[in-house]
């Protein structure tokens, strides 16, 4: 039995701010409206459950997402018509807005156009893409590396184009969910271990069967903020003589002495590992996603991998910057050991104050609450306080660890942190 996402009580707490709360939906969620759906309607009860849940929250002004900023994202934003900290920006590294990095978008535009006008097998191919992928290559220490319109579809072009229904994939149980998808994509026997737990992978090794058997785990977890165990599953992969995939997104510009990732956190060979991929929308501030492989893999994804052949390359702009930040993190990798240091402080001051966070070990830090309502009221008490952070709930996370999910970036400064942990410990009780 849950409890319902809001109670529809007043908050003890005095509102020094409205918020946007349901705004963008122009009434959707009027006060008293009910929804219904048969079985032969395109919704079905769970648009009765969602939208109830969701008109609840807007009446008590607790609405917690689709906040409209203002400006450009960074350690500070405005948004509801005032500065606000913000404290769930993938920006690890505080580069959106970096004059360097908006030059090189605006040059690429000036040189390429606005779009790409193909797909990358057909006509959508330019020096560009050509020149990045090397980039990405050279810094992951891959020979190859090809980059797609998201993170999401790298996933979904690496498994669905490399793996049949007659292959199986293992995955930690809280990889992203992209994996998943793409699993189903591909129609791969999908088998789940235990978040980080060892002795439940060598199990599901042996309990199932497929003519490869790829592992699949995330560097860095993107609810929890903790590491996968990378030596381990590369001496697993060793001794049942399979295959392993690292996803590197949330890694990127966050692990390692120079941010290259999960491998230089650990000092493993990267080509102890079959398959990475990751986000270029996230430490390296423009979007997009990529694999880093070998020759041989490149080549033949090129031609196999769906989201790569039937999707729109990546636009100039977006290509500018991803070259223009790899070139930034490779001459800067300060700006890591700045993300870590402010990230290790924010951690310990929630920790001091009683919070938990979890397994953080990263720049995201959970706080924990268990309770989903609890964790949205905290997130709208934190508005009053001129701070935004996202709450998580079911089925983002599993029912009972409903959480705020923080993103230190390194732009923020002890000033800052200072603001939110002052927050938080007056919103303790």
């Amino acid at each position: 039995m849950t409890t319902p996402l809001l109670s529809p009580v007043g908050n003890e707490l005095e509102r020094t701010s409205k918020t946007t709360s349901g705004e963008l939906f122009d009434g959707f969620f009027t006060s008293g409206r009910t929804w219904d759906y048969d079985k032969n309607d395109i919704l079905d009860a769970r648009g009765r459950r969602l939208f109830g849940m969701m008109s609840l929250a807007c009446q008590v002004d607790c609405y917690p997402y689709h906040v409209p900023l203002e400006t450009r994202t960074g350690p500070w934003v405005q948004a509801e018509g005032r500065p606000m900290l913000m404290l769930s920006s993938y920006d690890y590294l505080s580069l959106v807005g970096d004059p360097r990095i908006e030059e090189a978008a605006i040059a690429a535009v000036r040189q390429f156009g606005s779009a790409s006008g193909g797909a990358r097998l057909l006509t959508g191919t330019n020096m560009l893409h050509l020149q990045i992928e090397k980039d990405l290559a050279a810094f992951k220490g891959t020979h190859s590396a090809l980059t797609l319109s998201s993170g999401y579809n790298a996933n979904l072009a690496v498994i669905s184009g490399l793996f049949t229904p007659q292959d199986r994939v293992i995955l930690d149980s809280l990889s992203h969910r992209s994996l998943v998808d793409a699993c189903r994509l591909a129609g791969v026997k999908l088998q789940r271990y235990r978040h980080n737990d060892l002795d439940s992978l060598r199990d599901e090794l042996r309990s199932g069967t497929g003519n490869r058997t790829l592992i699949v785990a995330d560097g860095v977890f993107s609810m929890d903020g903790d590491i996968c165990p990378l030596p381990e599953l590369i001496q697993i992969k060793r001794d049942f003589g399979c295959l392993l995939m690292i996803d590197d997104a949330h890694a990127i510009g966050v692990l390692g002495q120079t941010g290259r990732g999960t491998d230089e956190y650990y000092g493993c060979r990267t080509s102890d590992v079959d398959l990475w991929t990751g986000s270029l929308a996230k430490s390296i501030p423009s979007t997009g996603g990529f694999i880093a492989m070998s020759e041989d893999v490149s080549v033949f994804l090129q031609h196999s991998a769906s989201p790569y052949i039937f999707s729109a390359a990546l636009c100039p702009a977006s290509s500018g910057a991803i070259r223009e930040g790899l070139a930034i993190l490779n001459a800067e990798p300060h700006l890591v050991a700045r993300l870590r240091d402010r990230a290790n402080y924010l951690r310990a001051g929630l920790q001091d104050l009683g919070y938990d966070t979890g397994l953080s070990m990263t720049p995201i830090i959970p706080v924990v609450m268990k309770d989903e309502e609890a964790a949205v009221r905290l997130s709208r008490a934190l508005r009053d306080y001129s701070i935004l952070v996202s709450p998580v709930v079911f089925p983002a996370v599993a029912l009972g660890t409903a959480r705020l999910r923080i993103c230190v970036n390194a732009g923020h400064t002890i000033a800052d942190l200072d603001h939110a942990l002052d927050a938080f410990r007056k919103l303790r009780k």
